[in-house]
C-alpha cells in the first residue's frame, strides 16, 4: 500500500538543470550519487528519483502502490475516464528498474505516474474530450506536451474526467461520470479539469496535466487543495490539445507541491514547430532559485511589491474565502513583501467578454465534429440529417448552449455589438494588467469566490456557475501566467474545505511565481493539505 512505503525525507536542492537553449531537462545518470544538497523540499518527483537511484525502492514497487491507491479510491472519486492497463504500466516501471540495474541513464521523470486530462491526445489510448461524440476515439499521435513527458520517462496512469470539451466549472458536464471532491465526496472538484485535480489530491498519481481556458486549472486546484499553474499563452505547445477557444486555451500543471508543478512545467515547455502560437523564448530552469526552509532568511521576500486586487475581495466573495486571502496577504507581509491594494476598474468586464469570445471560438472549433470529418456518425440516408443527428446525439446540453451563444454572437448584424466589442474589452483588460504589473511584481487574489460547493447545487443555474469564473477569466484574456496554491480553509463540510491563493505575474515570468509560491508554501505553518480520507488511511 502507498501508505506503508517509507519515502526518504524531502531534501534541499534540485538535481535538475535546464540547458541554456533547450527545453529538455538535464538527465542524471543512475550511477551518479544523489546527495542531501541536491534535492528540494516537498517534492514527490525528486523523492521518487532519489528512492530509485539509491535502490531504496524500485519503480515496480512505487507503481504498485499508486495503482493500489487508485483502485481503492476510484470507485468513490471517479477521477478517471480511462485507466491504463496495469500490466502495461508495470512493464514500463520494470524497464526503468532494469536500466537502473545496468547503470544506464534514466529520464528525470522516470517512475513518475502522470494523469492526463482527456482532451489532450495520447497515442493508443482513448481521448474523448469528455464527449460521446468522440467516445472510443484513439488518436494515432501524442500531443507535444505528452510526447515530452514520455521522452523524460514519465508513465501515463490514465485519462482524467472533465466537463465536455472543457466547457464547465464542476466536471458535472462530462458525458460519462461526475467526479467527487476528495475533501468531501458530496462536493464538486471544480472544472473543467476536475478529474486531474482530484487525482492529485487523492494521491492517485504524482502529477497531472489539465487545460485552462478561463480558470479550468486554477479553480479546481483551489477546490481540491493542490497546486495548479496556468502558464503564459504560448509557453506550452497546444498541439494535440482539443480546441475549445484557441486564443485562450493553454495546457497547465497540477502537483501536490510548487516544486513538482515547476518541474512538470519545465518538462513540457518550449517552442514547437507544430504549433504556430508557441513561443520561441528560452525556457529557464523554473526551479533554479528554490531553497529549503532551513536556508531561508527571516524575510526572504524583502522588497517584493505585491498588489492585492481590490475588486476580488469586495462583494460576492464568501467571508471565509476573504479571511483566508487576507491571512495569506498578511503572511506575505511577514516574509518581507510590500503589500498594497490595487484597483483594476475593468475587472468586472472580463466575465461577459470571456463568455462571448470563448463561445464564439468554440462554435467555430466544434464545427469539425460533424460525423464525417471527426466524431461518431449517426445513421442517416441524407447528408444534412446525418450532420444534425450526429451532433444532436454526440454533444451534451452545455456544449450545445455555448455553440448557440457563439453562433449568435458571430452572426451578421450582431458581430460588432458582441464579438468586436468583447475584443475591445480584452484589449482594455490587457492594458490594465500591464499597468498594474509595471507598479507591482505580482498580483494576488482568490482563485474562486467560494470553496467547493455541493454536487448539483449550481447545475441548473448556469449564470451562477459562470459567475464563479470571475477571479480567473481575466488572466486568460490577458494571456498571463498564474499560480494557485492552498493557503487556508473555510469552515464548511465535515473537516473544512481548502481555499486557493492566486498569484499573477507578467508574461513569461513563471519563474518568479514559482519562487514566491515555493517560499510561501514552505513557511505557511499549521496546515495540512492532504484530504483526511487519504491522510487517515480510510482507503488504505
Amino acid at each position: 500500500m502507498l501508505s506503508t512505503i517509507q519515502y526518504p525525507r524531502y531534501l534541499s536542492r534540485l538535481p535538475i538543470r535546464g540547458r541554456t537553449k533547450s527545453r529538455s531537462l538535464h538527465i542524471l545518470s543512475s550511477a551518479q550519487p544523489v546527495t542531501a544538497t541536491s534535492l528540494t523540499d516537498h517534492s514527490q518527483i525528486l523523492s521518487i528519483r532519489d528512492s530509485l537511484l539509491s535502490r531504496h525502492l524500485s519503480a515496480v514497487q512505487l507503481t504498485h502502490s499508486y495503482l493500489d491507491r487508485l483502485k481503492q479510491t476510484e470507485p468513490q472519486i471517479k477521477s478517471f475516464i480511462h485507466v491504463s492497463e496495469p500490466d502495461k504500466v508495470l512493464k514500463q516501471a520494470q524497464e526503468i528498474d532494469e536500466k537502473i540495474k545496468r547503470n544506464e541513464e534514466v529520464g528525470p521523470l522516470a517512475g513518475v505516474l502522470v494523469a492526463v486530462k482527456d482532451n489532450i491526445c495520447t497515442a493508443d489510448m482513448p481521448s474523448t474530450g469528455g464527449s460521446h461524440i468522440l467516445e472510443g476515439y484513439r488518436p494515432p499521435f501524442d500531443a507535444t506536451a505528452m510526447k515530452r513527458l514520455k521522452d523524460l520517462g514519465a508513465i501515463v496512469v490514465g485519462k482524467t474526467n472533465l466537463d465536455e470539451f472543457g466547457m464547465g466549472s464542476t466536471t458535472e458536464a462530462s458525458a460519462f461520470k461526475v467526479t467527487a471532491n476528495p475533501w468531501d465526496l458530496s462536493r464538486v472538484p471544480g472544472g473543467s479539469s476536475g478529474g486531474s485535480a482530484a487525482a492529485v489530491s487523492a494521491r492517485q498519481c504524482v502529477v497531472s496535466l489539465g487545460s485552462d481556458t478561463g480558470g479550468s486549472v486554477r479553480q479546481p486546484a483551489s477546490f481540491c487543495g493542490v497546486v495548479g499553474l496556468k502558464p503564459t499563452y504560448g509557453r506550452v505547445s497546444r498541439f494535440g490539445l482539443m480546441a475549445y477557444a484557441s486564443s485562450l486555451d493553454v495546457i497547465g500543471c497540477f502537483g501536490s507541491s510548487v516544486a513538482d508543478t515547476g518541474i512538470l512545467l519545465h518538462a513540457i515547455s518550449g517552442h514547437d514547430t507544430l504549433d504556430a502560437t508557441s513561443s520561441k523564448r528560452e525556457v529557464p530552469d523554473f526551479t533554479s532559485q528554490f531553497t529549503s526552509a532551513s536556508s531561508l532568511k527571516s524575510r526572504p521576500l524583502e522588497g517584493l511589491r505585491v498588489g492585492l486586487i481590490r475588486e476580488t475581495i469586495d462583494g460576492g466573495v464568501d467571508s471565509g474565502v476573504k479571511s483566508a486571502i487576507q491571512g495569506a496577504a498578511a503572511h506575505l507581509e511577514q516574509l518581507g513583501c510590500i503589500l498594497k491594494e490595487v484597483s483594476l476598474p475593468s475587472f468586472s468586464l472580463g466575465l461577459p467578454a470571456y463568455y462571448i469570445l470563448a463561445s464564439s471560438e468554440s462554435s467555430s472549433n466544434l464545427s469539425r465534429y460533424d460525423g464525417v470529418r471527426y466524431g461518431n456518425q449517426a445513421f442517416s440516408d441524407e447528408l444534412n440529417a446525418l450532420y444534425k443527428d450526429s451532433r444532436a446525439k454526440g454533444f451534451g446540453p452545455e456544449v450545445k448552449m455555448r455553440i448557440l451563444m457563439g453562433t449568435y454572437a458571430l452572426s451578421a448584424g450582431y458581430y460588432d455589438a458582441y464579438y468586436k466589442r468583447a475584443q475591445q474589452v480584452r484589449t482594455i483588460i490587457r492594458k490594465s494588467f500591464k499597468a498594474a504589473l509595471d507598479e507591482n511584481d505580482i498580483l494576488i487574489s482568490p482563485a474562486a469566490p467560494s470553496a467547493a460547493y455541493k454536487i448539483g447545487e449550481k447545475k441548473n443555474d448556469p449564470l451562477a456557475m459562470y459567475a464563479g469564473d470571475i477571479m480567473t477569466v481575466n488572466v486568460n484574456l490577458a494571456g498571463l501566467p498564474a499560480l494557485v496554491l492552498p493557503c487556508g480553509f473555510v469552515e464548511e463540510g465535515a473537516v473544512g474545505l481548502p481555499v486557493g491563493l492566486q498569484i499573477i505575474g507578467a508574461a513569461f515570468d513563471e519563474e518568479k511565481l514559482l519562487k514566491v509560491g515555493h517560499i510561501f508554501e514552505q513557511t505557511l505553518q499549521g496546515y495540512n493539505f492532504i484530504p483526511p480520507l487519504i491522510a487517515d488511511g480510510v482507503f488504505a
